[in-house]
This record gives C-alpha cells, sequence and structure tokens, in this order.
C-alpha cells in the first residue's frame, strides 16, 4: 500500500512521539528556562516534523524534497545539541538523554535513508 499522508511515515510517527516527550520534560523545567532552553529544544524538535510535512508537500520536486529532509535533519541535530544542555543543566538524567539521544538517531537512519532514496517517494 503506498503512502498517502505524511502522518503515516513512520519516521513522521517517531518525531512527534519524541517532540512531544521533550514538551513534557520541559514543563519541569526551571521559569528562568521558559523563554529560553525550553522554548528552543520544544521549537527544534518540532520542526523535525513541520519540515517531513513541508518536504512531503514537495514530492513532485525531488531536489526540494530532499533539501526538506536534510533541514529535518538539522533540527535533530539541534534538538540532539539542547538535550546536552539540559543533561549539563541537570534538568535531565543521563538515563533520559541517552534513550532521547538514541531515538533521534534512529531518526537520523530513518531521514538519511529516505534522502538516499528520494526518487521512490517522489513523483
Amino acid at each position: 500500500m503506498a503512502i498517502r499522508h505524511f502522518r503515516e511515515l513512520e519516521v513522521y510517527r517517531k518525531a512527534f512521539n519524541v517532540a512531544m516527550k521533550v514538551f513534557e520534560i520541559t514543563k519541569s523545567f526551571p521559569i528562568e528556562e521558559k523563554y529560553s532552553l525550553a522554548d528552543q529544544i520544544r521549537r527544534s524538535s518540532r520542526s523535525v516534523c513541520s519540515n517531513l510535512a513541508e518536504g512531503w508537500r514537495k514530492r513532485k520536486y525531488e531536489a526540494v524534497f530532499r533539501n526538506k529532509l536534510t533541514d529535518a535533519m538539522q533540527e535533530a541535530s539541534e534538538t540532539q545539541s539542547w538535550l546536552e544542555f539540559c543533561l549539563a543543566c541537570n534538568y535531565i538524567n543521563e538515563l533520559l538523554f541517552k534513550e532521547i539521544d538514541a531515538e533521534y538517531e534512529e531518526i537520523f537512519l530513518m531521514l538519511n535513508s529516505m534522502e538516499k532514496n528520494a526518487e521512490k517517494f517522489c513523483f
């Protein structure tokens, strides 16, 4: 069965779920982080999904589709960087850091595979 909507993509579902996990975690951050670290990590984690959605609608243009996948990977990398700050500031523990970091590594593999095989997704 062909994938007809970006929400059907396993990578989108994984990215959405981890972004929601990030959102829940940041609810407990100190108030002074509300407009800095919490906002930044929420934005970048959600941007993985939004770039996938945008790219999916631009599949007519393979180069644009690939570019949006690259953008999604960049946002995932940014989220990993913010996670490192969360760990260093003791807002999350090492176990949670490793868990979420591993989820992003899996997302990278999936996005990279999509980028390498973009022609299979484009029309």
